[in-house]
């Protein structure tokens, strides 16, 4: 299993993602879930994978393979004129390895199974996001959704929906994505440190920087700590309910 979120802000972009991968309960790797494709000053664009590995490692090396070079090479994420493209040739080739992966049928499918977070900003076209199923086709952020989460979601996304505004700064969104991947670390064994951070400023077109947040970060550390007590006293705080006799 594995956490992924991909956020948009008035900013721009914000993605976070855990590195944990497992294989039964004390078998555990870190392992990289999110990737970027970037020409300065013309695109950056990031995508999250979550399911099963085999898949979405076969996925990101024949994307990699097709952009290397771009003039013997076809079709490459580096070549699509608009993010919308660049979502249709990421759920063709998710597709495409699911299903060469699967000769059995649909009940084999299943077992190969992977989404896709993807993000970026291709020339003048505005920052988006995208949440690509199995099957290949996929839905686009707006405003009424405004953050998309891939693998173990529910643990972490009543943080997001309570709190969440388009106009908080990176450093809060940061801060909100932190306090969602604790909660959800701390209820499944299978989503774990460290997490992998990249931001997104609207319209720079600049490469992202890839930040990794360990167990060790002091600012993790004491945004895990004070949210626990905040919510104790936070508990403490509500009003009691009177059994009636």
């Amino acid at each position: 299993m594995t956490y992924c979120v991909g956020m948009r802000l008035d900013k721009g972009l914000v993605f976070m993602a855990d590195t944990r991968t497992s294989a039964g309960v004390d078998n555990f790797a870190v392992t990289r879930k999110m990737f970027s494709f970037e020409v300065p000053g013309e695109r950056s664009i990031v995508i999250m994978t979550a399911g099963n590995l085999a898949t979405t490692q076969a996925m990101i090396s024949l994307l990699e393979e097709r952009s290397k070079t771009t003039e013997e090479r076809d079709p490459s994420i580096l070549r699509q004129s608009t993010m919308f493209q660049v979502a249709r040739l990421v759920g063709d080739t998710l597709n495409e390895v699911i299903v060469n992966s699967s000769p059995n049928g649909q009940g084999a499918a299943d077992q190969f199974r992977a989404s896709v977070i993807l993000g970026g900003q291709i020339g003048t076209g505005k920052p988006t996001i995208f949440l690509i199923y199995p099957e290949g086709n996929f839905i686009e952020i707006t405003d009424d959704t405004p953050f998309f989460q891939i693998g173990e979601t529910k643990y972490g996304k009543p943080i997001l929906v309570r709190t969440y505004d388009r106009e908080m700064s990176f450093e809060d969104a940061v801060k909100l994505l932190l306090v969602s991947f604790d909660s959800t670390v701390k209820s499944n064994l299978s989503v774990g440190l460290p997490f992998d951070l990249m931001i997104y400023e609207r319209d720079s077109l600049n490469p992202m920087r890839l930040t990794r947040i360990d167990a060790t970060d002091s600012v993790y550390q004491a945004i895990s700590n004070g949210w626990g007590d905040a919510l104790k006293d936070a508990f403490l705080q509500l009003p009691s309910y009177t059994l009636k006799d």
